[in-house]
């Protein structure tokens, strides 16, 4: 049961954030909004910029305690929005409660770069932390929404290219089905507090420019998922997506993968953005830690 904090903050998104996302069609404008939206509630002071394998990122330190462990983030915002600005509190709590250094990978979007660019830098980056000395049983790859179908891309390519797998990867409400397959696009798409097919469906043409969605490093859903390391799969109840986790979680069992899902009863889209005014934010970081505790090296 979600709680009443939770309740009144889906019932605002549905007549702000769900009406407004991606209405304008205008890339610049849209990126602009979302910043400035999660700059209002931001308070997380911006970290250490940098740049890993020739991609631009932001680090984000755990307080208070020498990092355990290393996050690659992908932030989401379909493929066409977001970046450091409007990820970096969220990312921020998460690294304080995994006790890691997160690099928050500012990696290219569409439609300025198309598929795979973003596949690309993510895997670049994490060739790059290796390179730097990192240990591959110590980083885990992490993202929201296309972040997260991000992540089981770049573990797929990972292995694809046949470096040393990561520690584990954690997908929160992973947009892993650029095809809409899933029943959930419809049966949820008033329950939704935030997303719609048509927002989705404008974001996938930004980023696939054309090329097929059923690509298994743009829809994960259809690679072969044999292989990866552990997964953490969060999902809310409510959501349009709530079906890419389900078939995502099923085919990673089914490919033999140590795949963990947890469906949050009547969560909004990655409500981890809200974790300083709901608990179940907070309650799924600690979720999150708990996995990357037990699967660190």
């Amino acid at each position: 049961m979600a709680s009443l904090r939770s309740k009144l903050l889906a019932s605002v998104m549905r007549v702000t954030m769900k009406k407004m996302l991606g209405r304008s069609g205008d890339v610049d404008k849209e990126r602009a909004s979302l910043d400035k939206m999660s700059g209002m509630t931001a308070s997380r002071k911006p970290g250490q910029s940098t740049e890993v394998g020739g991609v631009s990122g932001e680090w984000q330190y755990c307080e208070g305690a020498q990092p355990e462990r290393t996050i690659l983030y992908l932030h989401g915002g379909g493929y066409a929005l977001g970046g450091p600005d409007s990820h970096r509190d969220m990312v921020g709590a998460i690294a304080d409660a995994t006790q890691a250094k997160a690099l928050i990978l500012d990696y290219r979007l569409g439609p300025e770069t198309p598929f795979p660019g973003a596949v690309d830098d993510a895997v670049a980056a994490y060739q790059a932390l290796l390179d730097d000395g990192e240990e591959a049983g110590k980083i885990f790859v992490a993202g929201d929404s296309a972040g997260g179908g991000l992540t089981a891309a770049t573990l797929v390519a990972i292995k694809d290219k046949g470096l040393p797998m990561p520690a584990g990867g954690v997908c929160i409400s992973p947009w892993a089905d650029l095809t809409f397959s899933g029943r959930s696009m419809y049966t949820k798409a008033v329950d939704d507090a935030m997303l719609s097919k048509e927002t989705l469906s404008w974001m996938a043409d930004l980023y696939l420019a054309g090329q097929d969605a059923s690509h298994p490093l743009a829809s994960p859903i259809y690679a072969d998922l044999s292989g990866l390391p552990p997964l953490l799969i969060q999902v809310g109840g409510d959501e349009v997506l709530l079906d890419d986790s389900l078939t995502l979680h099923e085919r990673a069992k089914a490919a033999g993968v140590d795949s963990t899902l947890e469906v949050w009863d009547d969560m909004m889209h990655v409500w981890h953005l809200m974790a300083k005014f709901i608990p179940e934010g907070r309650l799924a970081m600690k979720s999150i830690a708990e996995f990357m505790g037990k699967h660190t090296a």
